[in-house]
């Protein structure tokens, strides 16, 4: 795995993946597995599944919406899991209303804002997105 690095829950874990295709999100769902898998204690099901959606979303999106390719860094320490997707593209999200009739999407931005505790947006040549989930 890509720079992965596992430890306790005492301690920081943290892993690095790029992906420039949408074929490479499954790639980035296996690593994004294996690094929950590998904490010390590992998340509960449904928190690792969380973390796994946010995941999806921001690597999704960063491929249609920003740039056509993105870094993704997962940290964790003993309260949290905190998801940082980089991508090329400064705009930052916006919500819009999820479509219901045709499914060209909207549920993502939505889905990330509740799932998280705490999200924040840095800007730069690109911008990076920095979603903090509890563990």
């Amino acid at each position: 795995m890509n720079g992965t690095k596992i430890a306790n829950a005492s301690a920081t874990a943290s892993t690095v993946v790029r992906g420039d295709s949408f074929g490479g999100i499954h790639r980035t769902r296996a690593v994004t597995r294996a690094f929950t898998k590998g904490l010390t204690p590992p998340p509960e099901p449904d928190v690792a599944d969380a973390i796994l959606l946010v995941v999806s979303e921001l690597a999704t999106n960063a491929l249609r919406h920003g740039g056509g390719r993105y870094t993704l860094e997962l940290s964790a320490d003993a309260d949290r899991v905190t998801v940082a997707v980089s991508d090329p593209n400064p705009a930052v999200p916006r919500a819009r209303p999820p479509d219901l009739n045709t499914g060209t999407g909207g549920f993502g931005w939505h889905m990330i804002r509740r799932l998280a505790r705490e999200v924040s947006i840095t800007r730069g040549r690109g911008k990076t997105i920095h979603v903090s989930l509890s563990r």
